[in-house]
């Protein structure tokens, strides 16, 4: 499943300094704050919050920020973020899948257009990249020196949740879900004693570009460097894979 796990990017978040981890906390707040307008500040009856807190908790964001996040978010109309997606290709033709959760949606699709542009890629129009992608939930488990897992009986427990695959990937373990079944895997796996390291609806690219031009491959990782110092930007898929990775 090279190509679409985003567990080596989380893994260096976590190492990044204070003012970069501000920003992401900055990315999962617009989110909340979607969830919370949408559906309630109860993530009981609110899966999609829920989703989101057990995210910033991966992203070691503290329980006083969620709380404070959830309770400026009621009745507060004083910021009204927008979720966009854009879809669009990097260079070599690789497909570039950009969401964005944000107050000012001319700035947004300015700034994306920009990086595309700036970086040999362009913008497309909705759907000309979404359907190279599928929705799937995928629950991400560091295999650490220190605790010995058994995988056959990690495995035995997602399957048993209603995971619909599991493998080992690098120094990770990914069980992957039906978008509706995310919250009810983790949980189940989260009471069996492991410790999560992510778990999020993601897309899933089809098929997979390798690029073997060396100014194509520093192009693409501006890209998505770009896009991921932008405030904006909350997620960004894509089918590059590494030739390192094959």
């Amino acid at each position: 499943m090279a190509g679409h796990s985003k567990w080596s990017n989380i893994k260096h978040k976590k190492e990044k300094t204070d003012a970069q981890r501000a920003k992401i906390f900055t990315k999962i707040g617009k989110e909340m704050s979607v969830a919370v307008r949408e559906g309630g500040p109860d993530p009981a009856t609110n899966s999609k919050l829920r989703d989101l807190i057990a995210k910033a908790k991966s992203q070691n964001v503290p329980n006083d920020n969620i709380d404070r996040i959830i309770k400026r978010a009621v009745g507060d109309d004083s910021v009204i973020y927008e979720e966009i997606t854009y879809e669009g290709y990097g260079p070599g033709g690789v497909a570039v899948i950009v969401e964005v959760t944000t107050d000012n949606k001319n700035r947004a699709a300015g700034e994306v257009r920009h990086i595309f542009d700036k970086y040999g890629g362009n913008l497309g129009v909705t759907g000309s990249v979404g359907f190279l992608f599928t929705d799937k939930g995928v629950i991400v488990i560091e295999k650490d020196e220190d605790v010995e897992i058994d995988a056959e009986k990690l495995m035995e427990t997602a399957i048993m949740a209603g995971a619909e695959d599991f493998s080992s990937d690098g120094d990770v373990y990914e069980i992957t879900t039906e978008p509706a079944q995310l919250s009810a895997v983790r949980n189940d796996v989260e009471a069996a004693g492991y410790e999560i390291l992510s778990a999020e609806v993601e897309k899933i690219p089809s098929t997979y570009i390798t690029l073997t031009d060396e100014e194509a491959v520093k192009n693409m990782q501006t890209i998505l460097d770009n896009f991921d110092d932008n405030d904006d930007v909350t997620d960004v898929y894509h089918n590059w894979e590494n030739a390192d990775e094959e």
